[in-house]
């Protein structure tokens, strides 16, 4: 390949290459749109889905925690199967399993109570723990999430290599602001796909039902083209993974310039992973802000796909451009930003008064973590030695998910909790407005840790 000079790194250049595509790579791109489409449609909704199940603040983050598991360990066994069964079976396999789980999310509510004998035993930490009782129809939503992720495991390091041998040292972060424009449309189209269709439904289980019926259908279609349309002459069968060993000598091959962003990353995606899966919560139940102009209005359901919509329309506009910024100033300066905006976005959120307005400048402004994203993955690919791109992105990824596991948990813990404790600054309370504050709280520790110790590309100093 060859490298993309600066005259074609420009906003146009993702659809000139697009129309330009072979037919494998055109069919895997429409695939990946027709999922991401399906997921964004979905994801964002199923913690109100749980809570209107009756699942606990305690159980939603728990979802959000299984959720960083599932992204922490997926990549790597993803792989392993595409290298061994050949690119063409594996995204077959892949999307049958993920339909499979948007189905399973949507038949969820009819499956009865069942209950199961309870089992008491003792740990010497936790004291006597019961197992058993009343499954209730809201686990389903966590098998749901194994299989709806599928597909998501399919290509991550390896998407990061291309962009590297593909584009010149130079423009990594607009090379890499090519290849999110397309993945951010289903991000876009998605929610306000889900809000037209809870704005007519009678009310949020139905309308939620409707989406998940609309996302079978993107998976079911997406599935099949892909598996009938791709051309698996050219698919080659690599070798098994390596275990545990060849994970730990990629982690101590990782370069030493990318610790101090990993150590800030973490601590900036811990902060946001507390709160995350309670931003629909937030906005529908604890501000309760629907959307009301001109005649048209919209229930908070409904009102938070289209937040999504902006939030997701600033980071499509604001990406290029700010991908171009970077190369006048450097890399850090933007990684910088984004960061800060996913730190402070949180206690903005849960302190806001509940105006629709404000609710709507406030998701625009969380668009503007987004266009950080293209630097920040030229930040960690840019300093790997030629050919390493996809290994040194998957061992970035993999430690950096594998610390974030737990957030959601914590976070729905203080957010559930009533508790409250006396302090030399007066009394804390446990809740919404702790968990919210002690996310931003950690966010901004890594936004100062990068501050302080991150290290700039070589290439854009």
């Amino acid at each position: 390949m060859t490298a993309e000079t600066g005259d074609d790194a420009s906003v146009l250049a993702p659809f000139r290459r697009f129309f330009a595509l072979e037919r494998d790579v055109l069919v895997l791109s429409l695939a990946m749109l027709a999922f991401s489409l399906a997921f964004q449609m979905t994801s964002r909704y199923v913690p109100e889905y749980l809570n209107v199940l009756g699942a606990s603040a305690g159980v939603i983050g728990l979802y959000g925690s299984v959720g960083n598991l599932i992204s922490a360990v997926y990549p790597y066994p993803g792989g392993a199967v595409s290298d061994r069964i050949g690119s063409r079976l594996a995204l077959t396999l892949f999307g049958t399993i993920a339909t499979v789980g948007f189905l399973l999310w949507y038949v969820a509510p009819f499956v009865p109570t069942v209950s199961v004998p309870v089992v008491e035993f003792a740990l010497p930490v936790a004291g006597t723990v019961t197992l058993g009782g009343r499954l209730e129809p809201w686990l389903w939503l966590f098998v749901g999430l194994f299989l709806t992720q599928a597909w998501k495991s399919f290509g991550l390091g390896a998407t990061f290599a291309v962009v590297k041998q593909s584009v010149a040292r130079e423009h990594l972060a607009v090379g890499f602001a090519s290849t999110e424009v397309f993945r951010r449309i289903g991000f876009l189209l998605g929610p306000l796909l889900a809000a037209g269709l809870l704005a007519v439904a009678a009310g949020f289980v139905t309308g939620f039902q409707w989406i998940l019926l609309v996302a079978v259908a993107f998976g079911a279609v997406a599935t099949v083209a892909q598996h009938v349309l791709y051309d698996a002459s050219d698919d080659t069968v690599g070798k098994s993974f390596e275990g545990v060993s060849g994970v730990l000598d990629d982690l101590r091959a990782m370069p030493a310039t990318l610790r101090p962003l990993l150590v800030a990353d973490t601590l900036v995606r811990f902060a946001n992973g507390m709160v995350y899966v309670f931003f629909v919560i937030v906005v529908t139940d604890f501000l309760a802000v629907g959307f009301d102009v001109a005649g048209v209005s919209l229930r908070p359901d409904a009102f938070f796909g289209v937040l999504l919509g902006v939030e997701m329309v600033v980071a499509l506009l604001s990406m290029i451009p700010v991908s171009k910024l970077a190369e006048r100033v450097g890399l850090k300066p933007v990684v910088a930003i984004g960061f800060a905006v996913y730190a402070v976005f949180p206690l903005l959120l849960i302190f806001a008064p509940a105006d629709q307005w404000v609710l709507v400048l406030l998701f625009a402004f969380s668009g503007l973590r987004f266009a950080g994203l293209p630097a920040h993955k030229a930040l960690i690919v840019g300093p790997a030695e030629q050919d390493t791109g996809g290994r040194v992105t998957g061992t970035y990824y993999l430690l950096r998910n594998t610390l974030v596991i737990p957030s959601a948990a914590l976070g729905g813990w203080l957010y559930g909790s009533d508790w409250t404790a006396s302090t030399g600054l007066g009394a804390i309370t446990a809740g919404p407005e702790l968990a919210f504050a002690v996310a931003s709280a950690i966010g901004i520790v890594g936004v100062a840790a990068f501050l302080a110790f991150g290290r700039e590309f070589e290439a854009y100093a």
